[in-house]
């Protein structure tokens, strides 16, 4: 039997033992941890490989951050947020701050987390709570099959209030992004 099927034993999903994030940090320092990972609410996840539309996506959103956002914000690609139960390594996040000012620790929250969902979206859909929960503003999944964009905002509670789904552009805060720029034309 798989370790999938074994979690899916209500018996056993009871007695797992929740990872806490420092623990998570000495596994990494101690090498234990197999290859890309990440921590979603106590649990470590093997993070998946990614596709070239996955990559080609990530580098042309990170790109056109770089290039639009205000002074005072940092656009980050696959880096680490060190949540409460979770040290999630989103696609894209931008935080308030420069690059020196994580020299020492990761950022704890974000003002913009993007998930760029080829394989998946159930997974990018249940980190919809664990950002809200660390005050992450907005969320975004892109959904590259549908090329849409699924919005979380407004966090309370652990949870967003706002969700809008099926959106093919987006106003932010470094100007507006059209999906059709990110998945057809050479300059986003």
């Amino acid at each position: 039997m798989s370790t999938a099927e074994l979690l899916t034993i209500a018996e056993i999903r009871e007695r797992v033992v929740p990872v806490s994030v420092d623990h998570y940090h000495r596994l990494g320092e101690l090498n234990l941890l197999p290859g890309a990972t990440e921590l979603i609410d106590g649990v470590v996840i093997e993070k998946m490989t990614k596709s070239p539309l996955h990559e080609y996506l990530a580098q042309r959103l990170h790109d056109w951050f770089r290039r639009h956002l205000p002074a005072g914000y940092l656009a980050r690609k696959e880096a680490p947020l060190t949540l409460a139960t979770s040290e999630p390594g989103p696609d894209i996040s931008v935080v308030r701050g420069v690059l020196e000012d994580f020299r020492h620790q990761h950022p704890d929250t974000a003002e913009l987390v993007v998930e760029i969902a080829v394989s998946s979206l159930e997974l990018d859909r249940a980190k919809a709570g664990i950002y809200a929960g660390a005050g992450v503003r907005e969320y975004w999944i892109i959904d590259a099959s549908r090329e849409t964009v699924e919005r979380y905002r407004e966090p309370r509670d652990g949870a967003y209030r706002t969700v809008e789904t099926g959106l093919t552009g987006l106003e932010t805060m470094a100007g507006v992004l059209t999906l059709g720029e990110l998945f057809r034309t050479r300059q986003v």
